[in-house]
């Protein structure tokens, strides 16, 4: 598959970090997926919180923030329906599908859709910038460096990812900043999903450990996926027959252990693009995209604690 916007950008990184990716590819730090996981998602999550995109979105008569939501996402994979959706997603109940697709694509094309979340959440990004003082030179080598990165990832198996890969490269260094984040972000979702799924835990089950873990809020994630009260349930009831939660649905030993194990094999599944890079460049990726994220933190765009369970500041 060619990939014709993730080719060697022309403003490289450094001569040290461009040669580290062979001297270093073995010695990366199992704690590098993690850290850039934590620096490329608030940049990529601009698009689902932004005013920007919602207003985009409401232009072609997606009503709702999940129109928006599924329409933005789902794009890459042309006018699909809502059982492919659902798959792709995982996280989601079937219903939060079918309430959007098929009949959003008589409102808005795929094409379309992608042309209006790259310009809007680029305007987003723009406006973010310019109240933390980031320059357009800042963003320009931020986008050459995470496009580096994105164009390490491997895509079999990977959905989202692929059809994100797939995409032209854009011409706005916003844009293809953003573009970039992306691929890394539904790169790492997709190995999360194969994760879930070869453990043999549910989609509901996974925001359940989320939740018990502490790291997003009950409410706003059930109805956010739209899991009804029976689904949930059974989730918790599944969770508590595993033995990873007690009578009091808090995690038990044997649910921490999995709770980690999920999360170690995600960072392991995430790791190509950071192995390919090496050590020593991927610090230098994190350093150039580290005051975007902080951007993004300080403008309130993005909420935290939110429904990916991330937090900020980013682990050391």
């Amino acid at each position: 598959m060619g990939r014709p916007h993730l080719a060697r950008p022309a403003h490289a990184l450094t001569a040290r970090a461009v040669t580290a990716g062979t001297e270093q590819t073995l010695h990366m730090d199992p704690g590098t997926p993690r850290l850039m996981w934590h620096l490329f998602e608030p940049v990529h999550g601009v698009t689902y919180f932004a005013e920007e995109p919602r207003r985009a979105a409401a232009d072609f008569g997606l009503t709702g923030y999940w129109a928006g939501y599924v329409v933005f996402r789902a794009a890459p994979l042309g006018s699909v329906g809502p059982a492919v959706v659902t798959a792709a997603f995982h996280g989601f109940g079937p219903s939060r599908l079918t309430k959007v697709l098929p009949r959003a694509w008589d409102a808005v094309s795929p094409a379309q859709a992608l042309e209006a979340r790259a310009t809007s959440t680029a305007a987003a990004l723009r406006a973010i910038c310019a109240v933390a003082g980031i320059g357009d030179d800042q963003v320009t080598a931020a986008a050459d460096a995470l496009e580096r990165a994105a164009a390490a990832v491997d895509v079999a198996g990977r959905v989202l990812a692929a059809a994100n890969v797939a995409l032209p490269r854009r011409d706005d260094p916003y844009e293809r900043l953003w573009q970039a984040t992306t691929v890394l972000r539904e790169h790492r979702g997709d190995g999360h999903v194969a994760t879930l799924v070869a453990l043999g835990v549910s989609p509901v089950e996974s925001h359940l450990l989320k939740i018990t873990a502490g790291e997003s809020e009950e409410r706003s994630l059930r109805l956010g996926r739209a899991w009804d009260d029976v689904q949930w349930a059974a989730g918790r009831a599944r969770l508590h027959d595993r033995g990873w939660t007690d009578p009091a649905g808090d995690l038990t030993p044997a649910g921490h252990a999995a709770r980690d194990e999920v999360e170690r094999r995600t960072d392991e599944a995430a790791s190509a693009p950071w192995r390919a890079l090496g050590q020593a460049a991927s610090i230098e990726v994190a350093a150039l995209l580290r005051p975007f994220a902080a951007a993004v933190a300080a403008s309130g765009v993005v909420p935290f604690p939110n429904p990916v369970g991330l937090g900020w500041p980013p682990p050391a």
